[in-house]
């Protein structure tokens, strides 16, 4: 089965998550991903881990070949350029200014691959007051806004997973695939640029919206009163949620669940508006019903009734759930030193040209005797 970019070849200047994450997404669609690494231990995620294997890096660098240049020097940029000439795609995630002063700027790069589709990626855009400074994952979601959706501001704390990082990554694919599908159509590639903030802010799309149509600045609360979420402790200890949205027939099943019919009734809580109005009050009683009852009950009893429900899983929770078993998230791959190592699948299912994980991420330097030969044979 051809994969859906068998065929293109991508040339990675990226560390750490951003970079490495887009240049991970095409290689699940197929694309051979060449990652270029610093002769001095290379992407820095290789550091945080075992020494046999950083799943960090492991996370964001399988389908990937790697290959060590040292572009401080006069034959690592003449390597680098010959490999990019051979690219579809470049991938880089440097402060602005790094690609350029080492010649490999997409205006030189694409007088000599007009096609070339060239990605830079960045902590706050390519120009702007703030595009010098130095970018990284919890700054892009506290400049963006995002943080502020996520957090008590009072007592502010910062995420457990890199989101911005990610959302660009995600970005960055997005615009690639665009770039490549138009590339297609006129011969010609194009420079992409996306940043964290940028990814971010439009992410936060949904509350940008409501705050220039109101005028309301939101918070971590806004959405869940708007939207009917709530998050309980059951009796057990176990926390999990309640996501009502707006169809009525879930609030009137959650309130016989809870044993109170009356409820539906009730002026406080008739209406989606006067529940968001009473959220508060309407958290407070639901969290005195269900601390009494373990929370594999009254999941059971909710679901049962149609309620949308689930627990609030921690990690090993995911990967034991029925679910999530039955769609094969967690899959094992081969790996040359440690034996075998588990990783997230892609996302997305095609019934023609599915994603795959073909291999774990590469050891520091293991094909640049390999590229650099093909690009010696000119191939």
């Amino acid at each position: 089965m051809v994969a859906a970019l068998d065929g293109i070849r991508v040339a990675e200047f990226a560390n750490y998550v951003s970079g490495p994450y887009a240049g991970m997404l095409l290689g699940d669609f197929g694309a051979e991903v060449i990652k270029v690494e610093s002769p001095d231990g290379g992407d820095p995620f290789r550091g945080w881990g075992r020494v046999e294997y950083s799943p960090t890096f492991g996370s964001v660098n399988r389908n990937k070949k790697s290959i060590v240049l040292d572009l401080k020097s006069a034959d690592g940029v003449a390597a680098a350029r010959a490999l990019v000439r051979t690219a579809d795609v470049l991938i880089e995630n440097f402060r602005i200014g790094t690609m350029e002063r080492l010649g490999l700027g997409y205006d030189e790069l694409a007088r000599d691959n007009p096609g070339l589709v060239w990605c830079s990626i960045t902590g706050f855009g390519s120009s702007g007051p703030d595009a010098s400074r130095p970018g990284y994952d919890t700054i892009g979601q506290s400049m963006s806004g995002l943080l502020s959706l996520l957090t008590d501001l009072q007592a502010p704390r910062p995420m457990g997973i890199s989101l911005s990082d990610h959302l660009a990554g995600i970005t960055a694919c997005n615009g690639i695939l665009a770039a490549l599908v138009a590339r297609g159509r006129t011969g010609k590639g194009q420079r992409i640029d996306t940043s964290l903030l940028e990814a971010t802010v439009s992410f936060c799309g949904e509350n940008a919206a409501r705050f220039f149509e109101n005028g309301k600045v939101p918070d971590r609360a806004a959405r869940t009163h708007q939207a009917q979420v709530y998050a309980f402790v059951a009796g057990d200890g176990k926390p999990f949620v309640i996501h009502l949205s707006t169809p009525t027939k879930f609030w009137h099943a959650l309130a016989r669940v809870a044993g109170r019919p009356q409820w539906i009734d009730d002026a406080r809580f008739a209406t989606k508006e006067t529940r968001g109005r009473h959220y508060d009050v309407l958290q407070q009683e639901l969290s005195d019903i269900f601390r009494n009852g373990d929370r594999a009950s009254w999941l059971a009893k909710l679901q049962a009734a149609d309620v949308p429900a689930a627990p609030l899983n921690t990690l090993d929770e995911v990967f034991d759930d029925p679910q999530v078993k039955h769609l094969g998230m967690r899959q094992d791959v081969p790996h040359k030193r440690v034996g075998s190592v588990g990783l997230v699948r892609n996302g997305v299912r095609m019934a023609a040209t599915p994603p795959q994980i073909r291999s774990a991420s590469p050891e520091l330097g293991e094909h640049t005797d390999e590229i650099l030969a093909q690009l010696k044979a000119g191939t």
